[in-house]
């Protein structure tokens, strides 16, 4: 099978993800993948959701952190964007996306915004509601561990 010439090739862009979810939070590429086609045939409906055609290339989540990269194709981008903002859990774990950037080729989306930025969290011993209780620690962030699950903080909170 011949390859097609340059001008008719399908034009892509691609969108670094950054995965915000609780420190328990467990789930895989195939999980996200699956959610985001929902959630952007949820929102455009089968025809529209096909003329985005959104696929999770390289895929990392660990820790309650996570990164991605997501395939659009070009003059897409604010569908692929809006599609993304809606989804509001994955796998019944609730998450918070945020796009750092849109590339027009893999290499330079990894360099310049994703480039392994996450990492995991510190586990630590907190007060918090006047009890100590075992944090995981994430930069600005902290997530206590709490009685009916985790509760989101900062650092000024403790401070």
């Amino acid at each position: 099978m011949k390859h097609l010439p340059k001008h008719l090739q399908p034009r892509w862009r691609y969108l670094a993800v950054e995965i915000e979810a609780w420190p328990d939070a467990q789930f895989d590429r195939g999980a996200f993948q699956r959610d985001l086609w929902y959630a952007a045939q949820n929102l455009y409906g089968d025809v529209g959701s096909a003329e985005t055609d959104l696929t999770v290339l390289s895929f990392r989540f660990d820790g309650g952190d996570g990164e991605t990269i997501v395939r659009a194709y070009r003059g897409t981008e604010d569908r692929a964007r809006a599609a993304l903002a809606t989804v509001d859990a994955v796998d019944g774990h609730p998450v918070g996306l945020r796009v750092r950037g849109i590339s027009g080729t893999v290499r330079a989306c990894e360099e310049r915004y994703l480039n392994g930025r996450t990492g995991r969290g510190k586990q630590r011993d907190v007060v918090f509601e006047n009890e100590p209780r075992p944090a995981v620690v994430r930069e600005t962030r902290v997530d206590v561990e709490a009685t009916d699950g985790f509760a989101g903080a900062t650092r000024l909170d403790f401070e």
